[in-house]
Protein backbone atom coordinates (compact mmCIF):
# COMPACT_ATOMS: atom_id res chain seq x y z
CA UNK A 1 0.00 0.00 0.00
CA UNK A 2 1.33 3.42 -0.99
CA UNK A 3 1.07 6.22 1.55
CA UNK A 4 0.88 9.65 0.00
CA UNK A 5 2.38 12.54 1.95
CA UNK A 6 0.25 15.68 1.82
CA UNK A 7 1.99 18.93 0.96
CA UNK A 8 1.79 21.36 3.84
CA UNK A 9 1.80 25.13 3.42
CA UNK A 10 2.62 27.62 6.18
CA UNK A 11 1.75 31.31 6.36
CA UNK A 12 2.46 33.64 9.26
CA UNK A 13 2.19 37.18 10.55
CA UNK A 14 3.55 39.08 13.55
CA UNK A 15 0.70 41.13 14.97
CA UNK A 16 1.26 44.20 17.14
CA UNK A 17 -1.27 43.22 19.80
CA UNK A 18 -1.37 41.23 23.03
CA UNK A 19 -1.97 37.50 22.64
CA UNK A 20 -5.32 37.74 24.46
CA UNK A 21 -6.61 40.27 21.92
CA UNK A 22 -5.23 38.27 18.97
CA UNK A 23 -6.94 35.11 20.27
CA UNK A 24 -10.25 36.93 20.76
CA UNK A 25 -10.21 38.50 17.30
CA UNK A 26 -9.19 35.21 15.64
CA UNK A 27 -11.88 33.10 17.31
CA UNK A 28 -15.02 35.19 17.88
CA UNK A 29 -17.55 35.24 15.00
CA UNK A 30 -18.25 38.97 15.50
CA UNK A 31 -14.63 39.58 14.50
CA UNK A 32 -14.17 36.74 11.98
CA UNK A 33 -16.79 38.30 9.69
CA UNK A 34 -14.66 41.46 9.51
CA UNK A 35 -11.33 39.96 8.40
CA UNK A 36 -11.96 36.55 6.81
CA UNK A 37 -11.45 37.37 3.12
CA UNK A 38 -8.54 37.08 0.71
CA UNK A 39 -9.49 40.23 -1.22
CA UNK A 40 -12.02 43.08 -1.29
CA UNK A 41 -14.01 41.04 -3.82
CA UNK A 42 -14.91 38.55 -1.06
CA UNK A 43 -16.45 38.73 2.38
CA UNK A 44 -17.74 36.52 5.19
CA UNK A 45 -21.32 37.50 5.98
CA UNK A 46 -21.76 34.74 8.60
CA UNK A 47 -19.50 32.78 10.93
CA UNK A 48 -20.21 30.19 13.64
CA UNK A 49 -17.57 28.86 16.00
CA UNK A 50 -17.79 26.19 18.74
CA UNK A 51 -14.15 26.44 19.85
CA UNK A 52 -13.54 23.17 21.69
CA UNK A 53 -12.27 19.70 20.77
CA UNK A 54 -15.10 18.04 18.79
CA UNK A 55 -16.74 21.43 18.20
CA UNK A 56 -17.33 22.67 14.68
CA UNK A 57 -16.97 25.92 12.82
CA UNK A 58 -18.29 27.32 9.57
CA UNK A 59 -17.65 30.57 7.76
CA UNK A 60 -19.85 31.54 4.82
CA UNK A 61 -17.51 33.03 2.23
CA UNK A 62 -19.10 34.89 -0.68
CA UNK A 63 -18.11 37.11 -3.55
CA UNK A 64 -19.27 40.64 -2.75
CA UNK A 65 -21.12 40.78 -6.07
CA UNK A 66 -23.13 37.68 -5.10
CA UNK A 67 -21.83 35.61 -8.04
CA UNK A 68 -20.52 32.73 -5.92
CA UNK A 69 -20.01 31.51 -2.40
CA UNK A 70 -19.19 28.50 -0.25
CA UNK A 71 -19.12 27.33 3.34
CA UNK A 72 -15.67 26.73 4.81
CA UNK A 73 -15.84 24.55 7.88
CA UNK A 74 -14.46 21.74 9.92
CA UNK A 75 -14.18 20.10 13.33
CA UNK A 76 -11.69 21.05 16.02
CA UNK A 77 -9.21 18.42 17.17
CA UNK A 78 -7.23 20.37 19.76
CA UNK A 79 -7.67 23.78 21.37
CA UNK A 80 -5.21 25.27 23.86
CA UNK A 81 -6.16 28.84 24.72
CA UNK A 82 -3.55 31.39 23.58
CA UNK A 83 -1.39 28.58 22.10
CA UNK A 84 -2.93 26.23 19.54
CA UNK A 85 -5.96 25.44 17.42
CA UNK A 86 -6.03 22.37 15.18
CA UNK A 87 -8.88 21.15 13.03
CA UNK A 88 -9.89 18.85 10.21
CA UNK A 89 -11.63 20.52 7.28
CA UNK A 90 -14.75 19.00 5.74
CA UNK A 91 -12.64 17.52 2.92
CA UNK A 92 -10.35 15.72 5.40
CA UNK A 93 -7.39 18.10 5.22
CA UNK A 94 -5.81 19.25 8.47
CA UNK A 95 -4.80 22.69 9.68
CA UNK A 96 -2.97 23.98 12.73
CA UNK A 97 -2.72 27.54 14.04
CA UNK A 98 -0.16 28.46 16.68
CA UNK A 99 0.00 31.66 18.71
CA UNK A 100 3.18 32.83 20.45
CA UNK A 101 4.15 36.05 22.20
CA UNK A 102 7.29 37.56 20.70
CA UNK A 103 8.10 40.74 22.64
CA UNK A 104 5.29 43.23 22.01
CA UNK A 105 3.89 41.19 19.11
CA UNK A 106 1.98 37.96 18.73
CA UNK A 107 3.20 35.52 16.08
CA UNK A 108 0.37 33.66 14.35
CA UNK A 109 1.40 30.73 12.19
CA UNK A 110 -1.07 28.73 10.09
CA UNK A 111 -0.02 25.39 8.59
CA UNK A 112 -2.47 23.50 6.41
CA UNK A 113 -2.63 20.53 4.06
CA UNK A 114 -2.72 21.72 0.47
CA UNK A 115 -5.63 20.68 -1.71
CA UNK A 116 -5.13 19.27 -5.19
CA UNK A 117 -7.29 21.61 -7.28
CA UNK A 118 -5.39 24.90 -7.04
CA UNK A 119 -1.64 25.50 -7.23
CA UNK A 120 0.41 25.64 -4.05
CA UNK A 121 1.29 29.25 -4.91
CA UNK A 122 -2.39 30.22 -5.25
CA UNK A 123 -3.30 28.53 -1.96
CA UNK A 124 -0.40 30.13 -0.11
CA UNK A 125 -1.35 33.54 -1.54
CA UNK A 126 -5.00 33.20 -0.54
CA UNK A 127 -4.35 32.02 3.00
CA UNK A 128 -1.61 34.65 3.46
CA UNK A 129 -3.96 37.38 2.25
CA UNK A 130 -6.59 36.31 4.80
CA UNK A 131 -3.98 36.30 7.58
CA UNK A 132 -2.73 39.72 6.48
CA UNK A 133 -6.34 41.00 6.60
CA UNK A 134 -6.56 39.57 10.12
CA UNK A 135 -3.38 41.44 11.10
CA UNK A 136 -4.70 44.74 9.69
CA UNK A 137 -8.10 44.35 11.34
CA UNK A 138 -6.65 43.40 14.72
CA UNK A 139 -4.01 46.13 14.76
CA UNK A 140 -6.60 48.76 13.83
CA UNK A 141 -8.70 47.78 16.90
CA UNK A 142 -5.99 47.68 19.57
Amino acid sequence: MEISQKTQITVQEAIAAPISKVWEFYTLPKHIINWNAASDAWHTPRAENDLQPGGSFVSRMEATDGSMGFDFGGVYQDVKKYELISYIMEDGRKAKITFAEEGDKTEVKVTFDAEETNSEEMQRGGWQAILTNFKSYTESHV
